[in-house]
């Protein structure tokens, strides 16, 4: 099973952000988001990942081909100029596409180039900037059970305010940013090789926008409700309260 993971976003409301690359790359802690997010995958056994990189995708690159000598245990030798060195830890497994699909490419057109990459009849999809603890071999089997060709994960997020109800123009309750209602488009795809033929090779294809509502319109897509923990990352604001949660210990999506 590969992950194919949108990567290309240019992030312009997170550009305020100290230290800003790309969305991918911002940090939880001591490591990118998107590092984060493959490990969700690593959990349930899926290490084979198509990133769809666009804005600042040599960066992404240089990332993971840096990622061993910076954070293991090395040891150097040297003799007649000669260096030597030795990872001292074992380095994670990964089997990772790096693909180029354009720094102005929307994202049904981001998928639609990594097409010929795609192995098998299934495969999963997320964006770059959200996680969570969903149960993936759940999601998988409620896709295989349902038999469309596209299954989203949908998720409550938080209201960003407090609500109050009012009576006779008094506050009769206040809830401390309730779940909303509905149910949002959370990522954390499953989808069947059949969903190419409903992208265009165009770099104004959206994935959110016609693709969707054609699967919607013909009942191809069906919704994995998810009630537990997930968070995207979307302002630096954002950024500063999930690393509150990592200082505190408290990571419910590892």
């Amino acid at each position: 099973m590969q992950a194919v993971i949108l990567c290309g976003g240019q992030g312009l409301r997170m550009q305020a952000e100290i230290n800003f690359t790309c969305k991918p790359l911002v940090k939880i802690g001591d490591m990118p988001v998107l590092q984060h997010i493959m490990r969700i995958y690593k959990k349930y056994g899926i290490t084979q990942f198509i990133l769809c990189l666009g804005y600042q995708g040599e960066a992404i690159k240089e990332y993971f081909l840096n990622l061993d000598w910076k954070v293991q245990n090395l040891r150097l030798q040297t003799e007649n100029d000669i260096k030597n060195v030795t990872l001292l830890d074992a380095p994670e497994n990964w089997d990772i596409i790096f693909a180029d699909t354009g720094p102005n490419t929307m994202t049904g057109g981001r998928i639609k180039k990594i097409q010929k990459y795609i192995d098998g009849n299934e495969f999963m999809l997320t964006y770059g900037d959200g996680v969570c603890n969903v149960n993936l071999q759940k999601l998988l089997e409620f896709h295989r059970k349902q038999g469309k060709i596209a299954t989203v994960t949908g998720v409550r997020p938080r209201s960003r305010y407090g609500i109050m109800e009012v009576e006779k123009g008094l506050a009769v309750k206040f809830q401390e940013k309730p779940f909303l209602d509905g149910w949002v488009n959370g990522g954390y795809f499953v989808l069947n090789r059949q969903v190419f033929d409903y992208l265009e090779d165009s770099e104004q294809c959206v994935w959110e926008d016609a693709p969707m509502k054609r699967l919607i319109r013909e009942q191809e897509l069906a919704v994995y409700q998810h009630d537990g923990f997930w968070f995207a990352l979307d302002t630096p604001k954002d950024v500063q309260g999930i690393n509150a949660m990592w200082d505190n210990n408290d990571r419910p999506w590892i």
